[in-house]
């Protein structure tokens, strides 16, 4: 019987070839799809797609809707003015590298990770946890993971055009600032969360939402008057969420030293680009 079928096989096999190729093709294409629809309706949780029924009670379907009493319409004058006066505090940030080692007091702190968690969110499940650090030893701690990690990202990760990139910003593996800054502030993206009754709650545009808050963080810092610099740590986010006994569903996203500049703090001469090169207008 396998003998008759070998001239077939032999006579036919770039047709079942192509065959088993488009079979494979079709199948990794649609796993592609499967994958972009578990992101954009939030079930992405690398892995773990929150199996089980979900009760709609632990959406809090019954929230009641109030009059929005607390909006305060200013004269127009007054709004030109306001924006005017936020764009100047808010242009004079910029990513600070050394800091002094004088204390901050930690009302501050608390008023600005307040302000971070008014950030909007899907669903309002708001899947952020902002982890203050201020103990020396942790300081120290995750300066050393944070260091390994970098020195191993400029040697082989990051690549030699990444490398010359940052060298305008004298940029390195060395990270003194984790140290010397009176408080970190680490943003932890939760990839899910759960109910009081321990059921799993599926977050919605969770990077999405946690990136916004990330950024009204960073504007808080600077309209309360202290300084910091966007931190990624790269391959780091793992043993940093185990040294501070977070959960696994979190995920480090951004680490911001938070303090006062040092007197001998220096920045790169640069420039922002203008307003039509960031603006398109369609009126």
């Amino acid at each position: 019987m396998l003998n008759e079928s070998l001239p077939l096989v032999r006579k036919y096999w770039r047709y079942m070839a192509v065959s088993i190729i488009s079979f494979v093709i079709g199948n990794i294409i649609m796993q592609m799809f499967k994958r972009i629809q578990r992101i954009y309706t939030g079930n992405d949780l690398n892995g773990d797609t929150g199996s089980g029924e979900v009760k709609e009670d632990h959406y809090d379907c019954d929230v009641d809707h109030v009059p929005y009493k607390d909006y305060v319409k200013f004269p127009t004058s007054d709004m030109i003015a306001r924006s005017r006066d936020f764009y100047k505090t808010i242009n004079l940030r910029r990513s600070v590298r050394k800091f002094s080692p004088e204390p901050v007091p930690k009302e501050i702190i608390e008023n600005i990770i307040k302000a971070a968690g008014t950030s909007p969110s899907g669903a309002h499940t708001q899947p952020w946890t902002f982890a203050v650090v201020s103990n020396p030893r942790l300081k120290m701690e995750i300066r050393e993971i944070v260091e390994t990690e970098e020195e191993i990202n400029y040697k082989k990760r990051m690549g030699i055009k990444w490398v010359n990139d940052l060298k305008k910003l004298k940029t390195n593996w060395i990270k003194e600032y984790l140290t010397t800054a009176p408080y970190l502030i680490l943003v932890f993206q939760q990839m899910h969360s759960f109910t009081s009754d321990g059921d799993k709650r599926v977050h919605y545009y969770k990077e999405i939402s946690v990136n916004m808050a990330a950024g009204i963080l960073i504007t808080a810092i600077q309209y309360a008057g202290l300084a910091t610099v966007t931190t990624t740590p790269m391959n780091c986010g793992p043993a940093i969420r185990n040294l501070l006994g977070r959960p696994a569903y979190e995920k480090l996203i951004l680490l911001f030293p938070v303090g006062y500049p040092a007197a001998d703090a220096t920045v790169p001469a640069l420039s922002r680009k203008p307003l039509s090169d960031i603006m398109i207008d369609f009126s």
